[in-house]
């Protein structure tokens, strides 16, 4: 028996757990995991722990989200986050589902795989909740980095976990009777998330399986702190952007608790058919307590199967020509100051929104229309003003394929900046728009990236765009039809000065641009592409 758990006659749970009677000649008791959070996360008595969740979810504005399947919750005590965490559970009114998944982080306990609770049921005051103990045992065996564990499952001691424990009370009360997979991730790292949310994929097609992502936001902020790093999560979240997430999560430019547990979700809804995230209700504890010093973030998110986005990720994203003109004067000052003075150049914020907004840039250099360099962001790590400043001035002096420039070349610099949309995963190469779309393919830690006007400027069809793209990170040809690498998409907004006669805007004319990136396709960005 593992420590902190109590064992229940099988009887007890066999009406709920259907799969129980093929088990109970074999096993006469089961190991149940206690409530551990009852009484201080929420109400332990049973009658005033039913009214209150009542109470949150005739509060919670119903949302119409058809074809939710996945949500993300916040896991904080329900006097701070359950009015918010009311608004992902209002959508599951009337549904059955055979299963829920639950992901959650380890807040106390540190290992390096996914943790899928070894054991029969949880209990919290309104009952007991049995594992769905066949899709366990299914799931487990997919590799691994997903293992059967009490690991992250204490019920009891200074390793006392609630991320999974918060979110059964409101889903007894929505549900009814469900089966349960309690998983909690030690590491949240892109490869743990990603074969987490594959393998859910993969077991769950052709089931109705929700999952449940546990994650608070960004914590112990002031108040308007909280909220501007919270918008950013959001943003991408909403934007589909779960490759962009993980590495500002990892970054730590933006934060979430469960970011991991947010990832897998996706991955595994994407693959499921959703391709819609749609944030339902943000709030911080500020709101709950009027406490404004020291905040944590919330939010309710559904993750569901709409209408087809647009071909590009981002096609209506457009710059103002005073937007592209103060762009170019940044990186050319950028370039300027670093060259001749050996700093950054200190630039002050712009008024224009649009300068202020998180992006992902490249900044190419050319002279006497040859490649002089260049090097980007390919994740919307900061403002985009920042981003430009910061890779033109790297174009300049770490592009490994060239010299560093010099105080006598500054005159003779032709400036194109590119400015990236989010990246969003495509299923089917036949969804890729040469002229249109950039490309990144990733496998593990090793990624390239050729921006659009690459594969236009080489009248490379399709195919030959893809196997580039997979020879510029390092990759066999054919790395793209792996099923542990993927392919993302991208649009961009390409522009030079005005009074350059190249002046486009890529995304609007499809046109090459005279000046070739090299071919020898060093390392991924941020790198020279």
């Amino acid at each position: 028996m593992h420590p902190g758990v109590f064992v229940l006659p099988l009887a007890a749970i066999c009406a709920l757990l259907p799969c129980c009677g093929q088990r109970q000649a074999k096993v006469q008791k089961a190991e149940v995991r206690p409530a551990a959070v009852a009484g201080a996360f929420y109400p332990a008595d049973a009658a005033e722990l039913g009214g209150m969740l009542d109470r949150f979810l005739a509060q919670a504005k119903e949302s119409a989200v058809p074809g939710v399947i996945a949500i993300a919750v916040p896991h904080a005590g329900y006097q701070y986050s359950g009015a918010v965490a009311a608004y992902s559970y209002a959508l599951l009114k009337g549904r059955k589902p055979q299963r829920v998944v639950v992901i959650a982080p380890s807040h106390f306990e540190a290992f390096g795989f996914s943790s899928v609770y070894d054991g029969d049921a949880y209990s919290t005051p309104l009952g007991v909740v049995p594992v769905d103990r066949d899709f366990v045992n299914r799931l487990v065996q997919i590799g691994p980095s997903i293992r059967l564990s009490v690991a992250g499952h204490a019920p009891s001691g200074d390793k006392r976990e609630h991320a999974v424990e918060v979110q059964l009370p409101f889903l007894q009360r929505v549900l009814g009777e469900f089966r349960l997979v309690p998983i909690v991730m030690g590491d949240q790292s892109w490869e743990q998330c990603r074969a987490l949310g594959v393998a859910l994929a993969e077991l769950s097609q052709g089931s109705d399986t929700l999952i449940v992502a546990s994650s608070d936001l960004s914590h112990y902020h002031p108040y308007d702190e909280a909220v501007r790093i919270d918008h950013k999560t959001l943003q991408g979240i909403e934007q589909w952007d779960y490759l962009g997430m993980s590495v500002n999560f990892d970054q730590q430019n933006w934060e979430a608790c469960g970011g991991g547990p947010i990832i897998a979700a996706m991955i595994a809804a994407e693959r499921l058919g959703a391709n819609k995230a749609q944030v339902l209700k943000y709030a911080n504890s500020g709101d709950a307590t009027g406490e404004r010093g020291r905040v944590v973030g919330y939010a309710a998110i559904a993750f569901s199967k709409g209408p087809a986005p647009a071909d590009a990720p981002e096609a209506a994203f457009s710059l103002s020509q005073e937007a592209k003109d103060e762009l170019i004067r940044i990186a050319r000052k950028s370039v300027e100051t670093a060259v001749l003075e050996q700093k950054v150049y200190e630039c002050p914020a712009p008024k224009l929104p649009a300068l202020n907004i998180d992006r992902a840039a490249f900044v190419t250099l050319t002279k006497r229309g040859e490649l002089r360099g260049c090097i980007g962001h390919i994740h919307a790590e900061q403002p985009l003003y920042l981003a430009v400043r910061d890779v033109a001035a790297l174009a300049a002096l770490r592009d490994p394929r060239f010299p560093p420039v010099s105080r006598q070349e500054l005159g003779e610099l032709t400036y194109e900046i590119s400015v990236l949309s989010p990246l969003r995963r495509v299923s089917d190469i036949n969804q890729i728009r040469v002229g249109l779309h950039g490309l990144l393919v990733r496998k593990g830690n090793t990624q390239g990236l050729l921006l659009p006007q690459v594969a236009t400027e080489y009248n490379w069809d399709r195919l030959t765009f893809v196997r580039e793209t997979c020879l510029k990170a390092g990759l066999p040809e054919d790395a793209w039809r792996d099923p542990g690498a993927d392919l993302f998409v991208f649009t961009a907004v390409v522009f030079q000065p005005a009074r350059s006669t190249a002046l486009r805007d890529f995304q609007r004319s499809g046109m090459p641009r005279p000046e070739a990136p090299a071919p020898d396709r060093p390392g991924p960005a941020a790198a020279p592409f």
